[in-house]
């Protein structure tokens, strides 16, 4: 028997396989949203980020990481809210871009770049290019700028008639 050797997994990796509620093909890793974890003695601090103030997932994102956390043996566990910098859709991986592409989501362009100080209040929906994610045709089109989330907007391709949701850019 080897004494002194821990079995428990780390944290950083056991923090990086829990998945969006709402989007539960990508890891909270993958999508940005999970910014640090640290481990001091025997308790451990993950923070996150969430992709927009008011997520009403960031409660189950936090019970999940502490669940999975603890189910992996650590027993304290802490989850911290940061909101700066804000998330952007910058911060998905491109694992977590394939991820969402290959669930038939359209994952998001580049953010736009705005200098700092107010947003600018405009009534019309911004005009994106957004390839169909199940046959490639640029030829789509906004049907509704909300859809199952409040950070995904649903389309519909011209080209095969099927409609998919798409991860607006923040």
């Amino acid at each position: 028997m080897v004494t002194g050797v821990s079995t428990r997994p780390d944290a950083q990796a056991v923090a990086e396989t829990v998945t969006d509620p709402e989007l539960p093909m990508v890891t909270l890793a993958d999508l940005g949203v999970l910014r640090e974890v640290s481990e001091v003695d025997g308790r451990v601090t993950v923070t996150i980020t969430p992709t927009y103030t008011g997520c009403p997932a960031m409660d189950t994102m936090r019970d999940d990481l502490v669940h999975a956390l603890t189910g992996a043996g650590f027993r304290e566990v802490e989850v911290r809210t940061v909101l700066r910098p804000a998330w952007s859709t910058d911060w998905i991986s491109a694992a977590g871009r394939r991820k969402l592409a290959e669930a038939g989501i359209a994952p998001p362009g580049a953010a736009q770049r705005r200098a700092t100080g107010p947003i600018p209040l405009t009534l019309n929906a911004p005009v994106t290019r957004v390839r169909c994610p199940l046959c490639d045709s640029a030829d789509t089109v906004e049907v509704s700028r909300f859809s199952g989330t409040a950070c995904k907007a649903l389309r519909r391709c011209r080209s095969c008639a099927e409609p998919f949701e798409h991860v607006k850019e923040i």
